[in-house]
């Protein structure tokens, strides 16, 4: 990184030497202290460890499968101190969802780019939520489709609070307008919005139980 040995002189020397410090770093096999070269006038970077990095990323990894799973914030810190000997704080693991968060978002608004889909699997799924301290039932609406190809996708999934017509329009809608083309077959429940919303949206289509 210097661009010269320790005490040379020369016009290529980028920076100097200025000892080390002390960094610890949580793995899944515990916390291990790094000492992490000190330079004057340049950083120091290595491409095995990023800067700032305080967690591995198969920690991290695990610390948000956990969130996902519906594991609570206070449960996920007494996992961490069995696991790796240290708690991770509250804090972190919501600034790591934030993260998260933002991939699965990309995610649900990424451009359908299978061609058409003539075959699309639709139903609603209830999960539990807390709200405000309370729990209560909340639809997620999920599409699956098979392409002309014979490929299977993932469309889409969507909250819809419960599963009227107007959720499933705005459903429809949506996948229309990121690029859900050449339906011909929808699959679903007999659920009567979905139904509704079927006719509205996708009139060619025909629909089966």
């Amino acid at each position: 990184l210097t661009q010269a040995a320790r005490y040379e002189r020369n016009e290529q020397r980028q920076g100097y030497r200025s000892g080390h410090y002390n960094r610890n770093l949580t793995t899944t096999s515990g916390d291990v202290t790094l000492k992490v070269p000190k330079l004057k006038g340049i950083s120091f970077e290595t491409a095995i460890i990023e800067r700032y990095r305080r967690r591995e990323s198969s920690v991290e990894e695990a610390l948000i499968e956990m969130y996902l799973a519906g594991v609570s914030v206070r449960r996920v810190e007494d996992i961490t101190e069995a696991l790796w000997g240290s708690k991770v704080s509250p804090s972190t693991i919501s600034e790591l969802n934030k993260k998260a968060y933002v991939h699965i978002e990309d995610w649900r608004n990424r451009p359908l780019q299978g061609g058409r889909y003539p075959y699309v699997y639709v139903d609603g799924i209830y999960l539990r939520r807390n709200w405000g301290g309370e729990y209560e039932n909340v639809a997620i609406l999920v599409a699956i489709a098979v392409n002309e190809d014979g490929y299977r996708e993932v469309l889409g999934a969507a909250e819809g609070m419960k599963e009227d017509k107007a959720s499933w329009v705005s459903f429809f809608q949506w996948l229309r307008s990121r690029g859900l083309d050449g339906v011909k077959l929808i699959v679903g429940d007999k659920c009567l919005g979905m139904l509704e919303a079927v006719g509205e949206v996708f009139p060619d289509a025909k629909y089966q139980r």
